[in-house]
């Protein structure tokens, strides 16, 4: 944002700035120490609820942004750090409620995460942040590995929508690497490597 001519990039991280979706985005990232909380104490119930939810404002904090019109590159931002930081908290209650069902299938967790630690670690170096293209295979990914680890929590495990999360997961994720060679500068809201190809953002601004 530029304020009489100064540019004050900081700006924009000021609450007050933030609309009713970025709140619901920003929502699951202040939820995730509760989430830990919860954990550490044995709490799975409460865990498990407080999962549901913070789960539930990712699909309303879109809704929201799409029909009030008010997407941006800070929402995209906050909503994919909010995503991160929700699949995190999830995966650690899995390594300390089901300890068991991660050692059993670790080589396919580890095949999944793996790339994706990676394709973090490509997006930061290039860009100096987390992607947020917000794929339509991300956006499946997503929900499927939410609909998975929340019904594990409540029910039990669900081996094929287990085996799903992590193909999609794999898939998902050398779409993101892809896109991020596609693309010379960071860029928002992208529904695909097909949607890429005719993307005139992928030329870099001179």
């Amino acid at each position: 944002m530029n304020i009489h001519g100064i540019s004050k990039p900081d700006q924009t991280l000021l609450f007050k700035n933030f609309n009713i979706a970025d709140w619901f985005s920003f929502y699951r990232i202040i939820a995730a120490p509760f989430l830990l909380l919860f954990i550490l104490i044995d709490r799975r119930e409460v865990f498990s609820w407080l999962l549901l939810i913070s789960y539930s404002t990712d699909f309303i904090d879109g809704q929201i942004a799409r029909k009030l019109k008010i997407t941006s590159s800070r929402g995209s931002q906050l909503d994919s750090v909010g995503d991160q930081v929700t699949l995190v908290m999830g995966l650690t209650g899995l390594v300390f409620f089901e300890p068991g069902f991660l050692k059993q299938h670790a080589t396919l967790i580890l095949v999944a995460f793996i790339p994706y630690i990676i394709q973090m670690l490509i997006a930061f170096k290039k860009y100096g942040k987390a992607t947020a293209f917000h794929t339509y295979l991300a956006k499946l990914s997503a929900l499927t590995q939410g609909v998975f680890l929340l019904w594990f929590f409540f029910f039990g495990p669900v081996y094929w929508l287990f085996y799903c999360m992590i193909l999609l997961g794999i898939l998902e994720t050398i779409e993101e690497i892809t896109l991020i060679f596609m693309y010379d500068e960071w860029v928002a809201g992208v529904k695909g490597i097909y949607w890429a190809l005719h993307d005139k953002r992928r030329v870099k601004k001179k």
